[in-house]
């Protein structure tokens, strides 16, 4: 991801959503060298703030639904979740949460495109967003997962302004030239069951080395690494509470 602060329109938040909070806090600590500071107020409902030397990288919080599945929420900066709300409705979305008040922090909404696949807005307030991106440890990169391409590239520029980079075997999203995230078709390979969904992928100094430190305590490999064309290594994995995640080998410009 080129995008090294928080942008209008890029992805700017993530957050865990697990039946059990503790376990995610612990496996992401040893994972990503996050530290958990929780928000106290009782308003807060659990609400967990990860941080990685300080900084704030992403949340985890307890499920507030009854049928939340536990995942990885992405979420996109606006500067008025309002009117980006009713865009997405009027080019074929659908609102989950209409825009609401998180206390202090902002307003945000949960929304899913016409295919399925749920994200968040962020209007920020007291919470800008993650404090650090696309360095070993912090969010790098957001990849939609989808078996509806086009009509992916036509609903997200509608409500966010993204440029769309295709090639014949990836689509990339970006803003004012630079790239924050992509679009993968689900093919034969994906269960039938599994949902289209937004995929965030975190750095890390190695990704061989993140890979089996998250065997080690009891994730699942997804995708084992792999070299890019780039030469940068991926790999997809799954944490012992059920939510997939992305890591990549962060390189010398992230």
């Amino acid at each position: 991801m080129k995008q090294n602060r928080v942008t209008v329109g890029g992805p700017c938040w993530v957050e865990h959503g697990s039946a059990d909070p503790i376990a995610a806090q612990r496996f992401y600590g040893e994972i990503f060298g996050w530290q958990a500071e929780a928000d106290e107020r009782p308003e807060a409902g659990g609400y967990t703030f990860m941080k990685l030397d300080g900084a704030v990288a992403a949340a985890i919080t307890p499920l507030y639904g009854e049928g939340q599945p536990t995942a990885w929420t992405v979420s996109f900066a606006v500067d008025d979740a309002d009117a980006t709300a009713a865009r997405i409705t009027e080019a074929g979305g659908s609102l989950i949460v209409a825009p609401m008040e998180a206390l202090d922090f902002g307003r945000f909404v949960i929304a899913a495109d016409p295919s399925g696949a749920v994200f968040a807005l962020w209007q920020p307030r007291a919470l800008l967003g993650a404090e650090v991106l696309n360095e070993p440890g912090a969010l790098g990169w957001v990849e939609l997962l989808t078996r509806d391409p086009d009509g992916a590239r036509a609903f997200y520029p509608a409500v966010f302004g993204w440029s769309v980079n295709p090639s014949e075997q990836y689509t990339q999203w970006g803003l004012s030239g630079e790239d924050f995230g992509g679009m993968l078709t689900m093919d034969d390979r994906f269960p039938p069951q599994v949902p289209p969904h937004w995929l965030p992928y975190f750095a890390v100094a190695d990704a061989d080395v993140a890979t089996f430190r998250a065997g080690n305590l009891g994730g699942d490999v997804l995708m084992p690494p792999v070299s890019m064309a780039n030469e940068r290594r991926i790999a997809v994995l799954r944490d012992p509470m059920g939510a997939a995640f992305g890591i990549y080998a962060a390189g010398p410009e992230g």
